[in-house]
């Protein structure tokens, strides 16, 4: 398996934008984009079996990883831009997407507004709307007021894993401990805003990608009726519900690559 070591291109606002390749050249390309929160390495548990049938693009959102973080408030278009700038700048014209969370709202946003782009969506413990608009002022203001991350670290890891995972004192779990608390809390507070104020409840219905929707059965963040509801929205789109908190891809793996796996393979 040949990999990359993590490199940047600039938007056209100036932003830098880390990514990294995994996987043979040969194999069709899965753009994998990640929650708030997190880097491009909350998919390293799922590296070795997604790279057996795919070349993998994962890249840290503005605001986020090795990525630069502008401060003020993130929009969606803006986040989904630079999904497109990237594929550009690597002279990509079409590949699959898989988002989860926050990812998997700029990948509806791909199959909308550039669905040329995108061959199969896959759309992970997400929503068309997380609402209402005004839920999301105060955890933002309180945020950039607080002295650091670590109430919103420990906020996101109740609301990511199962007791038993946080009990255990998990590696995996740890690791996503650790990249919490190094993130800057202008890339957490602007990407809330773009959740804030986005909503995809109407436009979803004009993906005509093949999608699938994976949910989670016990996830508080984006429930298992908002994955119901984004399925029903998106045409013919499939449903799939792990036995998972929020983080499916890391609590339920190889259920997860499973899914992912078979629903990309499949035959047009």
């Amino acid at each position: 398996m040949t990999s990359q070591a993590r490199t940047a291109i600039t938007t056209g606002d100036g932003v830098r934008i880390a990514y990294r390749f995994d996987g043979d050249e040969d194999k069709p390309v899965l753009l994998l984009s990640n929650s708030i929160g997190t880097d491009l390495h909350m998919w390293d548990g799922q590296v070795p079996a997604l790279t057996e049938h795919f070349r993998l693009l994962r890249y840290d959102a503005r605001g986020h990883g090795a990525s630069d973080v502008p401060s003020g408030p993130y929009s969606l278009d803006r986040l989904g831009r630079d999904v497109v700038e990237l594929l550009d700048a690597l002279g990509l014209r079409r590949t699959h997407v898989l988002g989860l969370s926050l990812g998997g709202i700029v990948a509806q946003w791909l199959g909308i507004h550039v669905p040329e782009r995108v061959d199969r969506l896959v759309l992970s413990n997400t929503a068309a709307h997380l609402g209402p608009a005004n839920q999301w002022d105060r955890p933002i203001a309180e945020l950039l007021d607080a002295p650091d991350m670590q109430a919103t670290t420990d906020m996101f890891l109740h609301n990511w894993f199962p007791a038993h995972m946080l009990e255990e004192g998990d590696e995996v779990v740890e690791g996503f401990r650790r990249t919490l608390l190094a993130t800057q809390r202008e890339g957490v507070a602007g990407s809330w805003a773009a959740v804030r104020d986005s909503d995809l409840r109407r436009t979803a219905a004009l993906i005509g990608n093949p999608t699938l929707v994976i949910a989670g059965e016990h996830d508080t963040v984006t429930s298992a009726a908002h994955g119901k509801e984004l399925a029903a929205t998106i045409p013919g789109a499939r449903f799939t519900l792990l036995p998972t908190v929020h983080m499916a891809n890391v609590e339920r793996p190889a259920e997860f690559v499973d899914a992912v796996v078979t629903f990309l393979g499949e035959r047009p």
